[in-house]
């Protein structure tokens, strides 16, 4: 199954492994470092152009590599996402 993050994005639920709220993660050092790594090694998708980002995604690209999503949609709008009917299949 899929799931639309924002703007034109939309990744398999499959390899999901974690959905951060951008506010109350980025309190944490760990997450702070973590987000700054990732954008450093380019890895870091921002899918929220023109809206403050809410959340981010971290996804499993392949056996290697993770990607991070920034996303305009929160947290919770997609882990209800996530276990209703509006994942797409």
């Amino acid at each position: 199954m899929y799931l639309h993050l924002g703007q034109e994005v939309i990744v398999d639920t499959n390899n999901i492994i974690g959905i951060y709220d951008m506010d109350t993660s980025t309190i944490s050092k760990w997450s702070r470092e973590f987000l700054n790594k990732a954008e450093k090694e380019g890895r870091v998708v921002n899918v929220s152009f023109f809206d403050l980002p809410k959340s981010f995604i971290v996804y499993k690209e392949n056996e290697k590599e993770e990607i991070v999503y920034i996303s305009p949609l929160s947290s919770k709008t997609l882990l209800k996402r996530t276990q209703s009917n509006q994942i797409i299949t």
